[in-house]
């Protein structure tokens, strides 16, 4: 059984925008690093044991006890929806969008929001339109890492070492404490020990101790997301596997193909998956995108800094919104239907605007090189929040003035699709790390 190290995976660099890798506690403290040990005689899989990790992911409030779950269900008789199942506390928010049981105020919303400097000042949080805090759960569930398994617990969005669920078309992690206080003590040890593991999601029954599969878990997770998420946009209700289809994309003014071929969505030769690639759309009307269509993507950008073109930036951004509208669904058709618009900080400040008033979103910035507005899930969570006009044109002119090649937009943005594996078919395992 794989169990995932989270050493990049603690809430607090969620929201760093540095694109080299955070080094762990152990390494600043000057320990040694957490030591992977594997196990060469197993014969149809690859056990995975991890040794010395000193990382802890958001502990428990002090005096709430997890392993106290089972009694206060089993001896005191008390309604799991009445304790917070990430936590143990008797204080419950909201109830759990995927099993029985409660969350708590903390346990679901928390987070103060940080830049790329590691802080957030009042009046850069007012100039950036976010809240000082920001919901946990909901912007920790379509977090994904670099190996394409989501982040973080999919039952407490926290976890000192996850269990990795090992059915080809799930990428769920399930912490240690979580297993052990819900599904049984001694859970997690027996879930490693396995050879093949199938999660508490995937499985044909519905409960497993006190860890209940809710009914219809989708649909409580996207009404939970429509109720309370900050977010303006619409969630779409996540698609089983067996109703996943490959995805169809309009990529306007950047190709995308080489990333998301790399993320298993589309293969190349194999006509699975399509892709649609137009630089330029001036004469492109609504006829042709429906014939072209339907598209379940559809993503646009800027030009490179430096690049030659014979457009003003404001003019991709009108003609991205344009054909944005003629790709969409018809009105009542509830199929999934992402987009994503990158500007490489060529857009003015007045068109920036625009953009967000169009596009009906925020953006956020990404490694300090790009700005993406998106409805694709927990791209608002994974990065920095928006830095004022001033810093984003010093931020181009440095850019510009750097010998250096910089990364294409496309590249910088490729773990944004990741959680496109809820609704679209993939096909293989990432064939390059992110």
């Amino acid at each position: 059984m794989a169990i995932s190290c989270p050493g990049t995976r603690s809430l607090e660099a969620l929201d760093s925008s540095d694109p080299e890798p955070a080094r762990s506690r152990d390494e600043e403290a000057g320990q040694p690093p957490c030591e992977i040990i594997l196990d060469a005689d197993a014969e149809c899989s690859m056990d995975i044991i991890l040794v010395g990790s000193s990382e802890l992911s958001c502990p428990p409030s002090p005096g709430l006890r997890r392993d106290l779950i089972a009694y206060e269900v089993k001896v005191n008789q008390r309604d799991i929806e009445d304790l917070c199942i990430c936590c143990g506390s008797f204080q419950v928010h909201t109830q759990h969008p995927l099993f029985e049981g409660g969350m708590c105020a903390p346990c679901k919303v928390s987070r103060v929001v940080k830049d790329a400097r590691g802080g957030l000042s009042e009046q850069r949080r007012q100039q950036s339109c976010l809240p000082l805090t920001k919901d946990k759960f909901l912007d920790c569930f379509f977090l994904y890492d670099d190996d394409g398994y989501q982040s973080c617990c999919s039952i407490c969005c926290g976890g000192e070492t996850l269990l990795m669920c090992e059915n080809p078309d799930c990428t769920r992690c399930y912490c240690f404490d979580c297993v052990d206080a819900l599904a049984g003590p001694g859970m997690a040890g027996t879930v490693q020990a396995m050879s093949h593991w199938v999660c508490f999601l995937c499985l044909p029954f519905s409960c497993c101790g006190l860890l209940r599969q809710r009914p219809k878990w989708r649909r409580r997770l996207k009404a939970l997301y429509d109720q309370e998420s900050e977010s303006p946009l619409e969630m779409y209700k996540i698609v089983p596997v067996w109703k996943r289809e490959p995805v169809r994309v309009l990529s306007l003014f950047g190709d995308i193909r080489k990333e998301l071929t790399s993320l298993g969505f589309l293969e190349d030769g194999s006509g699975t998956g399509s892709l649609k690639h137009l630089d330029d759309v001036t004469n492109v009307v609504r006829r042709d995108v429906e014939h072209w269509g339907p598209f379940d993507l559809v993503y646009g950008c800027t030009p490179h800094l430096g690049q030659a073109c014979d457009r003003p930036p404001g003019w991709h951004l009108l003609q991205f919104h344009r054909l944005l509208q003629y790709a969409r669904p018809r009105h009542g058709r509830p199929q999934p239907f992402f987009w994503m618009f990158v500007d490489n900080l060529q857009l003015s400040k007045d068109d920036r605007s625009v953009a967000t008033r169009f596009l009906e979103t925020e953006p956020v910035i990404i490694q300090d090189a790009v700005l993406v507005w998106s409805n694709i899930p927990a791209v608002r969570s994974r990065h920095s929040a928006l830095v004022p006009h001033e810093e984003l044109s010093l931020l181009a002119w440095d850019r510009q003035r750097a010998k250096s090649p910089t990364p294409g937009p496309a590249k910088l943005v490729k773990n944004c699709f990741l959680p496109l594996r809820e609704y679209f078919k993939y096909f293989c395992e990432l064939t390059s790390p992110l």
